[in-house]
């Protein structure tokens, strides 16, 4: 066994950590003491799921979450498979009936994050020179990848490295940035979530189709709800990790095909779906949507969404497990780019927000669309019910289709600073 720093260096029991970590919050979140009554009003059990394992890391040093393979296994097998399962009993025409403001908090976000990383380049060549000088004359073309990051998801920044040819050290650095900065962001958003009532009084929101849809979630949750068996539970298992692995069979199937003709891609600005886990979420998606119209719909009731969440919950602890603390006060100078950055696109958003009286939920899930993509919108969408979640995957994947074409955008604009 190699040295290192820390405590846990068997990710079974790492594992094991992270899911007593789960099942010590949500035993907390049930009490009826006034102490955690109120604890959980401030801080979401969901946030705490997250931001917990990030401790672990930093300043504990009882896990490696940087170079655990638990997050790669979540993120292939169970983020695809909530999404099965939390797509199962969706209602279609319920989602539609949300009507357009969600498309229009979405663009807002994009638009967010294309105007934020020029306002952030000027704000720190304007009153911190020195940094933008120490940075170098690449400064702007780093930038572009968090843009492409931000915009649509790992491909989209990864594509902005090849077509702007940022150096590696720089390359690092931002992303750097990336992680943290949207990290934060995340767990305001989850934060957000538990006083998102409080939040639509000021934004003036009118969200009676969300909770119209929330009901009728319910209401069909308890028109098939039973007590499951054995073979009821394995039915569930078997619809769900079966959908997941034709999705894996699928996008290896497309993948060779993809890459193959990459370079003419690339000339297209469509690199972005030449990445297995763009079709992993968009095929899994599908399927199970396309079995929301099947009698598997009925798998509803021997609790297929509670499933999805639990599932949900754990992708949660290995996202978290992996954001480095220690990294924020390593590069407060870059650091202060992204929190520039990010504070426009929130502004733009609460904007317009206010104008067309959008709820918080098309805010967040809007915005953890961009900034997120598809592993973490369905999480935040899921804070606010679980019948929503596959609104926060919708999103997501226009993310993607986007995020190459906002990120150049946003890089021609910089560069011209």
């Amino acid at each position: 066994m190699q040295d290192s720093p820390f405590l846990i260096q068997n990710d079974a029991v790492a594992l094991g950590l992270l899911m007593v970590t789960l099942a010590v919050i949500f035993y907390t979140s049930s009490l009826t003491h006034s102490f955690w009554k109120k604890f959980y009003t401030f801080f979401p059990s969901l946030l705490l799921c997250y931001f917990v394992p990030a401790l672990y890391q930093w300043p504990l040093g009882w896990i490696d979450g940087q170079n655990s393979p638990l997050y790669g296994v979540a993120r292939d097998f169970l983020l695809p498979a909530s999404l099965v399962l939390l797509c199962l009993s969706i209602d279609i025409k319920g989602i539609l009936s949300l009507g357009p403001k969600a498309l229009i908090m979405f663009l807002a976000a994009t638009a967010g994050v294309i105007l934020g990383g020029p306002i952030a380049l000027i704000t720190v060549k304007t009153f911190f020179p020195s940094l933008a000088v120490s940075a170098g004359p690449d400064l702007w073309k780093g930038m572009s990848t968090i843009a492409g990051s931000w915009i649509g998801g790992s491909a989209n920044q990864t594509a902005m490295k090849e077509i702007y040819h940022v150096p590696q050290d720089l390359f690092g650095t931002m992303l750097i940035v990336d992680v943290i900065v949207a990290n934060i962001w995340m767990a305001i958003l989850l934060y957000g979530a538990g006083q998102s009532a409080r939040i639509d009084r000021w934004l003036k929101a009118d969200n009676t189709a969300i909770e119209a849809l929330r009901q009728k979630s319910g209401q069909f949750r308890l028109s098939v709800e039973r007590n499951p068996s054995t073979q009821d539970i394995i039915l569930l298992m078997a619809v769900t990790f079966g959908t997941v692995g034709f999705s894996h069979l699928i996008t290896d199937a497309i993948m060779p095909v993809l890459k193959a003709n990459e370079a003419w891609l690339a000339s297209l600005r469509l690199s972005a779906i030449v990445s297995g886990f763009f079709w992993l979420v968009v095929i899994a998606t599908t399927l199970g949507v396309a079995l929301s119209f099947t009698p598997a719909r009925k798998l509803e009731g021997v609790g297929a969404s509670r499933w999805g969440s639990v599932f949900i919950y754990i992708l949660v602890t290995t996202i978290g497990m992996q954001m480095n603390l220690k990294e924020v006060f390593q590069h407060l100078g870059l650091f202060a780019i992204g929190i520039i950055w990010m504070g426009v696109h929130v502004v733009v958003i609460l904007l317009v927000a206010r104008l067309i009286k959008a709820p918080f939920f098309f805010v967040a899930v809007g915005s953890q669309a961009n900034i997120g993509g598809a592993a973490s919108a369905p999480i935040v969408a899921s804070a606010f019910d679980v019948s929503l979640a596959p609104v926060g995957v919708l999103l997501a994947v226009m993310g993607y289709a986007l995020g190459t074409y906002g990120a150049i955008l946003c890089a021609h604009i910089m560069g011209l600073i």
